[in-house]
């Protein structure tokens, strides 16, 4: 049985109940656990290279086999009667449901016709996959390089796919093939002995021997073949329009992404609409930041002082390493006022790797597994130091470490007993709406130390709200490059390479970039509700603690818990 008994949460200072769960949803929920082990992609997770073997079939034929395995289980639970069910074991069914039918959507539009977003990719599929493989024995080396040697025809399953693209009009942009071409020709010219797909194989010189000889024989002749295709008769094909919209039932999809994505029936014209008020609400307060620099000039005069003044800049990428390693200690002395509970999984801030950092993120949580001794890891670019500027430091450090990325997913990692669709964090807009809500709440939590800083913040929130503008423009609107762009140009500090980054990860990859945002406002929101109901009851750490215990939910139904708690609380 997946899970011998069940936490329902109370309110602070009550006892939690254990209850058993009922056995047709245990039965379910296992059938589902097999499933998405299998099928990483299918259960909504973002990263394939956590299939436990071989790598993901993402043929058509594939494809269907799945789509109808998630219908019988989505069957099955729907037969299930609420009156048989305790509320926990409703909500679990019902985001259950949820997953799947997002899932069955997804399939049923081809998704797999687009293998690439820009910098992420099948491409990269092998190389995130080696930095999570333990081999403890020569056994797991000779699995190892057996993967390996599976790479070509996986990488011909994708081809298949674009192929299939090509034929149905459904491509990517030059803009982001010109970023899939730069990392698959930086995988190609880095030399045998330094390919990262060696590192699991370290220090067993016979095996290491051997895996060289299959990254050079097999492995680089198929990246050269990727890349000359991807580079010529993809390229040939490339979809003319920046939108979505553009192609043929580009719209419906990306109207489904939106409902993915944001976990929400927002359209992408109310998505618009708001990210234009939050824009003029952002502004303000950036101006009155600005105010108390004391700071003489415009704006345009202002954002070329913080671009080019040297006091903003790490010298080395040392330095600006130990920067983040500073603001993370920093902002650990203050977690406690602010939460109850923490998670006992510690992190550790690492450089995005060299093949990688040209057309990558500024910053990301890497995740990491606490029972196999693997720390969370806050990776961190540390290309291009001129345009890495040291104020946007802390609201970075608080986003994707602690209280944000890391510690929402080291606290779920503490909950074995959770079916794992309530402990992955795949759900944007919960994931990275409680993200950009801990860069906010660095302003109550004294994190910023000055008008730079502080600024730092309202300019990465900017950029947040500057995505719901930009990609609702590009994909439904028909907005230029130029056009988008200059919504991030006029209104943020960001520097040139964040913005054509960002912007080519947006083109590659419709609907996500507005999840941000729209979890961040739910949750302030349902904040704000919680306050004006309980008045001086209202415990923010409780709040806080509250949030995470979900691990992950569906907008829609967060609200429900939090009405069920202040209802409690009362």
């Amino acid at each position: 049985m997946i899970r011998a008994l069940r936490l329902f949460l109370l309110p602070i200072g009550a006892v939690l109940l254990l209850g058993a769960g009922s056995p047709d949803l245990d039965a379910l929920i296992a059938r589902y656990e097999h499933f998405s082990e299998r099928f990483p992609m299918e259960a909504g997770r973002s990263d394939p290279s956590h299939s436990p073997q071989g790598w993901p079939v993402e043929t058509p034929g594939g494809m269907a086999a799945r789509r109808a395995e998630l219908l019988a289980i989505d069957k099955a639970l729907a037969a299930l009667p609420d009156g048989a069910l305790a509320s926990e074991d409703r909500r679990n069914r019902d985001f259950l449901r949820h997953i799947i039918g997002w899932r069955v959507e997804g399939i049923g539009f081809d998704e797999r016709r687009f293998a690439f977003v820009a910098h992420e990719g099948f491409y990269n599929t092998p190389y995130y996959t080696a930095r999570g493989v333990e081999v403890r024995s020569d056994a797991d080396g000779r699995a190892w390089i057996a993967r390996l040697r599976g790479v070509p025809g996986y990488f011909a399953e994708q081809r298949a796919n674009l192929e299939r693209g090509i034929a149905t009009g459904w491509t990517q942009p030059a803009r982001v093939i010109d970023v899939a071409v730069a990392v698959l020709r930086k995988q190609v010219e880095r030399p045998v002995a330094e390919d990262p797909l060696l590192a699991p194989l370290r220090g067993r010189d016979a095996l290491l021997a051997e895996a060289r000889e299959v990254i050079e024989r097999e492995i680089r002749p198929a990246q050269r073949a990727i890349l000359a295709y991807v580079d010529g008769r993809y390229r040939a094909h490339a979809r003319k329009g920046l939108g979505i919209a553009t192609i043929r039932g580009g719209r419906g999809y990306y109207d489904f992404l939106l409902r993915y994505y944001t976990t929400t029936d927002l359209t992408a014209e109310q998505v618009h609409a708001l990210g234009l008020s939050e824009v003029k609400r952002i502004r303000g307060e950036m101006d009155r930041a600005i105010a108390e620099s004391g700071f003489k000039g415009s704006f345009v005069d202002w954002l070329r002082f913080l671009r080019t003044d040297p006091r903003f800049y790490a010298r080395s990428r040392e330095e600006l390493i130990e920067k983040y390693s500073a603001a993370a200690k920093r902002i650990d002395g203050v977690l406690p006022r602010w939460f109850a509970t923490l998670p006992r999984q510690p992190f550790t801030v690492e450089p995005v790797p060299p093949d990688l950092e040209e057309g990558y993120t500024t910053a990301r949580s890497g995740g990491g597994d606490f029972s196999r001794g693997f720390p969370g890891r806050f990776i961190v670019n540390t290309s291009h130091l001129d345009q890495r500027p040291l104020y946007e430091v802390p609201a970075l450090t608080l986003h994707e470490a602690a209280p944000g990325h890391h510690t929402h997913a080291a606290i779920a990692q503490e909950h074995p007993e959770w079916p794992s669709f309530r402990r992955q964090r795949d759900l944007l807009a919960f994931r990275e709406g409680w993200a950009l809500y801990a860069e906010r709440l660095g302003h109550e939590m004294g994190v910023y130390r000055d008008p730079y800083e502080a600024f730092g913040s309202l300019s990465t929130e900017m950029w947040r709200a500057c995505r719901m503008v930009v990609d609702t423009g590009i994909h439904v609107m028909g907005w230029s490059y130029e056009r988008a762009r200059a919504c991030f140009t006029e209104n943020t500090a960001l520097a040139d390479i964040n913005i054509d980054t960002e912007l080519a990860r947006y083109i590659g990859a419709p609907g996500g970039a507005v999840a941000y945002k729209v979890g961040e406002l739910r949750i302030v929101a349902l904040r704000h509700r919680a306050e004006a109901a309980l008045g001086d009851r209202f415990d923010i750490r409780a709040f806080h603690d509250l949030i995470l215990a979900q691990g992950q939910l569906p907008m829609t139904m967060l609200e429900t818990v939090v009405d069920d708690w202040i209802a409690a609380r009362k």
